[in-house]
């Protein structure tokens, strides 16, 4: 009796801890039963899936069903083929009842003819956008058994009307032809007005790859929001399988590498003859940070990437990827500026060729610079974040700590990153805020990390007789702009287009043949924000660089 009593004290305790009437996971299967138990209730359970489960209590079959689904392969020759789960925790895409109950809610879910159809079948009650968004949302965060991962009360609102921005308002990017590469997705997830709890996130999440066969990736074509304060593709090392599934706030990075770092929509088409090398079982950590600067509207934040792949030793040579961060930058709140510099020497490199090269500040951050160095002293500056395109002595200088740019160059740059020869990097801030900061990882912290990318040699790598010409003989006035936007042709000797795109790569403006040496361009419906423009003369040159509207 004393043994009956403690195992039934103890299946309490468990049950108890398991699955709660507030947690996501017994919300999902409420929807369960709600939508799907009558074709996959207990007694008759179709396609051999139950999904209303068996037990004495709610909390026993809600139990019972969570082990009928989670990481549980299908019975589906298709879906087998595919690596599907019936839920894959931390891939919708790759969850075969969520891919069944929203193939016309998520764009990035096809679903197949051999996958028999979509749940619940056609002229039944569907599944309404709440119900998809929660069970998308469940399983983007890892599809725990336990606690609240999400918000319904966001999600509720953003989906009962509720003034909504999206991250893609024309929908997704289009992915990349199959014989050409893939799209990779993260997210998305939901951030509420600025000022209010949540209005700012930054997860990571691990994506198994799951290549076929060794890569090389020759491109990597990133699409975000003007939200977007980074996008980072990291590589793991040996410890991916102890890093739990889902996005996450905690990097847990003690064996990483990196492919990409961007601090806005960024097209690395990478020089002729190198490429990232991507092994079949690389698996990546995707990490996305978005802040919600509208005062009024719940935000759906996105990233896409289509990664563009070659024959494993069709490039001559590797391109790699190095941060250098200097972590001790106590920065008062004085309203004063500050410097912090930091002389970039390990790990000791040798002797590499750059292409592009960028700084990276929080939003306290009023410049960023990188010099080069022999021992202690500070030589030529190679680099400058308030610049277009990061070339230093620009006419107008403006530090966008939002979106710094990278600088590239083509040819490769050959530089020494060792303790006696190297680079020197330094930023500036102004701290006008409540408090002091120092190194963090939220927008109310401050970081000083310099980015790098290289190749070790330079035999094969050519750029080629097609590299685009840069023209900077155009003046771009006022800028930032909040009505006229003046372009000036100081050559004054050619004619000249401008096409203007928002920052999902979308062009918006064009205008061609401008044979005045000063083309003024009226502001019209354009919302606040930052656009890119583009100016070409008639030799085909251009220039680049960022208009904002305030």
């Amino acid at each position: 009796m004393i043994l009956k009593s403690t195992f039934s004290l103890i299946v309490c305790l468990l049950m108890s801890s398991f699955l709660t009437a507030q947690s996501t996971s017994m919300e999902v299967y409420n929807i369960f039963q709600a939508k799907c138990a009558s074709c996959h209730s207990n007694a008759n359970p179709q396609s051999q899936l139950d999904l209303e489960g068996s037990g004495a209590t709610v909390e026993l079959r809600a139990l019972d069903v969570y082990n009928n689904i989670f990481n549980k392969t299908p019975n589906n020759a298709h879906a087998i083929a595919k690596g599907y789960k019936f839920i894959y925790p931390g891939r919708s895409d790759k969850s075969f009842l969520f891919r069944k109950i929203a193939p016309d809610f998520d764009e990035s879910v096809n679903v197949h003819l051999l996958e028999d159809g979509v749940m619940p079948p056609y002229g039944s009650d569907e599944l309404t956008e709440i119900e998809k968004e929660m069970i998308r949302q469940w399983i983007l965060f890892g599809a725990p058994s336990t606690g609240q991962v999400v918000n319904p009360t966001i999600i509720e609102n953003y989906y009962n009307g509720a003034v909504q921005e999206e991250s893609f308002p024309d929908g997704p990017p289009p992915a990349p032809d199959a014989s050409e590469g893939f799209q990779i997705k993260m997210g998305p997830f939901f951030l509420n007005p600025a000022g209010q709890a949540f209005d700012e996130a930054e997860y990571f999440t691990k994506y198994a790859l799951e290549l076929p066969e060794d890569v090389e990736v020759a491109r990597l074509d990133i699409k975000m929001s003007p939200f977007s304060h980074h996008f980072i593709i990291y590589n793991f090392g040996g410890q991916a399988n102890n890093i739990p599934a889902g996005l996450r706030t905690n990097a847990n990075h003690s064996d990483i590498s990196f492919s990409a770092v961007v601090t806005e929509p960024t097209d690395l088409n990478l020089p002729a003859g190198t490429a990232f090398k991507w092994n079949d079982d690389l698996v990546l950590d995707l990490n996305s940070h978005y802040i919600n600067y509208s005062p009024s509207n719940i935000f759906k934040a996105e990233a896409y990437v289509n990664v563009y792949t070659q024959d494993l030793g069709t490039a001559a040579q590797e391109m790699k990827t190095e941060l250098y961060v200097n972590f001790n930058i106590p920065i008062p709140n004085n309203g004063n500026p500050i410097t912090h510099d930091q002389a970039v020497a390990f790990p000791n490199l040798g002797d590499v060729y750059v292409w592009g090269i960028m700084g990276h500040t929080h939003k306290y951050g009023r410049g960023y610079k990188i010099y080069e160095r022999e021992g202690l002293n500070v030589g030529d500056i190679i680099y400058d974040g308030a610049c277009p395109q990061g070339v230093p002595n620009c006419v107008s200088p403006n530090f966008d700590y939002q979106h710094i740019p990278m600088r590239y160059f083509e040819p490769l740059r050959p530089t020494t990153i060792s303790p006696a020869i190297g680079l020197h990097h330094e930023a500036t801030w102004i701290n006008d805020g409540p408090s002091s900061v120092n190194f963090g990882s939220t927008s109310d912290d401050e970081m000083q990390v310099m980015i790098l990318m290289y190749t070790e040699d330079i035999d094969g790598v050519g750029v080629g007789s097609e590299d685009i010409e840069v023209d900077e003989n155009y003046v771009i006035y006022p800028n930032p702009s909040n009505g006229t936007t003046s372009f000036y042709n100081k050559s004054m000797n050619s004619s000249f287009d401008v096409e203007l795109f928002d920052m999902t790569g979308k062009q918006i403006r064009s205008y061609q043949n401008i044979s005045v040496n000063q083309f003024n361009m009226e502001r019209g419906d354009l919302k606040n924000g930052m656009y890119m423009y583009t100016i070409r003369n008639e030799n085909g040159q251009t220039q680049t660089g960022k208009l904002i509207f305030q």
